[in-house]
């Protein structure tokens, strides 16, 4: 005999509660699904982001806040290496190109980053998109994702303004020229304007600051010092060289430098060179892997809590279950009564609940595709590193354990269906 007429009449009768049904697991699935695939996600694009970065050097603290500040331009200590130590860094022939960054200022929420033009080049892979790299102080690369055309030019202001008033920032004195612009990467690069590390110096009264005191400037001081730079230099901007060598004596300190290495050997040795009592060196990915490590801990722990969660829905579920078998138990009783096996009356019950399962988990993988996608979007756009979730093995089983955890919850009010006496059932009904 086969059951399925029957289980499909009683879905269709009972359709706005199995739809009810549907929908919660449908809800837990995607959740689960989603919480994996966007972890994934932003393993792979945190990961990508840093890959451009061999070495990093910077003062010494939190190697988190370093890492953040460097490769994600993400707001940060305002602490400097000392004037000598950058010059040292980046003076340092075993490197094939060092570039030291500066920060502080933006335009339209866009952070203004002081670099060189070998760094700009490396993270373009080599080739700019469009234009070329800047030849003079008041010239700029911008980032894929930047709005500014070649050969517009605009005027910087102080900090970084990330929701603030842009219509009442204060503005430096200078006018820079987008002469190129970047291929894209994948981080928040492709959001920065690049110009000349000597700018970021001169705009700050640095450029010809002496050692001990740059050394000892904070960012306040810089700021503080700003309107004497500008009283000081006016619109000589333009006048100043960039690019090495950079003398101990008229370097200003860095907030970090990136060092490329020729070699894995000679990164290693250019690490272990530069972790000292005033500067610390790392390698990106290791900080990745220790971040890697508390989002692992984070995602283990929420997808527990959406498992004990889905777990709970299917257990109201079949109590549901139970409670709607009830109304149909006249039936049940029926076929028991013309002759109709315990084992069909089992396959009747367990195939209702089944079928709820399989539609359920089957759309909740697909809707925890497109959840993940829209956190994908919306991290994206609050942190600029490009995210592609995807739908890979451990989705596939963790959707897999559900539906057979399901189907194994659904024998429960099968096995107590079919194994009431009829005797005392028909008394019953």
């Amino acid at each position: 005999m086969n059951p399925w007429p029957i289980v499909l009449a009683a879905l269709l009768r009972y359709r706005m509660t199995v739809l009810a049904f549907i929908v919660l697991i449908v809800a837990g699935t995607a959740l689960s699904v989603a919480i994996v695939s966007q972890e994934r996600a932003l393993k792979s694009g945190s990961a990508q982001a840093a890959e451009k970065f061999d070495v990093v050097v910077a003062p010494v603290s939190s190697r988190t806040d370093a890492l953040l500040t460097s490769v994600y331009l993400q707001p940060g200590s305002s602490r400097l290496l000392s004037p000598e130590m950058t010059a040292r860094v980046l003076n340092d022939e075993r490197a094939t190109f060092t570039s030291p960054l500066a920060f502080g200022d933006s335009y339209q929420r866009a952070p203004l980053v002081g670099a060189t033009a070998p760094l700009v080049t490396h993270l373009s892979n080599d080739a700019l998109l469009d234009g070329r790299v800047f030849e003079a102080i008041n010239e700029a690369v911008v980032g894929a994702s930047v709005p500014l055309q070649i050969g517009t030019s605009f005027t910087p202001a102080h900090g970084t303004h990330e929701g603030a008033d842009l219509d009442h920032a204060e503005g430096h004195d200078v006018e820079i020229t987008v002469v190129g612009r970047m291929a894209a990467t994948g981080s928040p690069w492709d959001r920065a304007i690049v110009v000349p590390v000597e700018l970021v110096w001169d705009l700050h009264g640095l450029l010809h600051s002496e050692g001990e005191e740059v050394g000892g400037a904070t960012a306040e001081a810089e700021h503080e010092g700003h309107d004497h730079a500008h009283e000081e230099h006016g619109h000589e901007h333009n006048e100043h060289a960039i690019g090495g060598p950079y003398l101990a004596g008229e370097t200003p300190g860095v907030p970090a430098a990136v060092l490329k290495a020729a070699s894995v050997a000679d990164a290693y040795r250019l690490r272990q060179e530069y972790n000292t009592d005033e500067s610390m060196a790392f390698f990106p990915a290791e900080v990745l892997i220790q971040l890697y490590q508390t989002l692992g801990d984070v995602r283990e722990l929420m997808t527990l809590m959406a498992l004990v969660t889905q777990a709970l829905v299917m257990l109201s579920i079949v109590a549901s279950v139970l409670i709607l078998f009830r109304l149909l138990m006249p039936q049940f009783v029926t076929l028991r009564a013309i002759g109709a096996p315990k084992l069909y009356i089992f396959a009747i019950a367990w195939g209702f609940i089944a079928v709820l399962f399989t539609v359920g988990v089957s759309l909740g993988l697909g809707f925890g595709y497109l959840l993940s996608l829209g956190l994908s979007a919306i991290i994206e756009q609050q942190i600029g590193i490009a995210l592609r979730p995807s739908i890979g093995r451990d989705e596939l089983l963790l959707a897999g354990a559900i539906w057979v955890l399901g189907l194994v919850i659904a024998l429960l009010p099968a096995w107590h269906l079919q194994s009431r006496p009829l005797a005392q059932a028909m008394k019953a009904y």
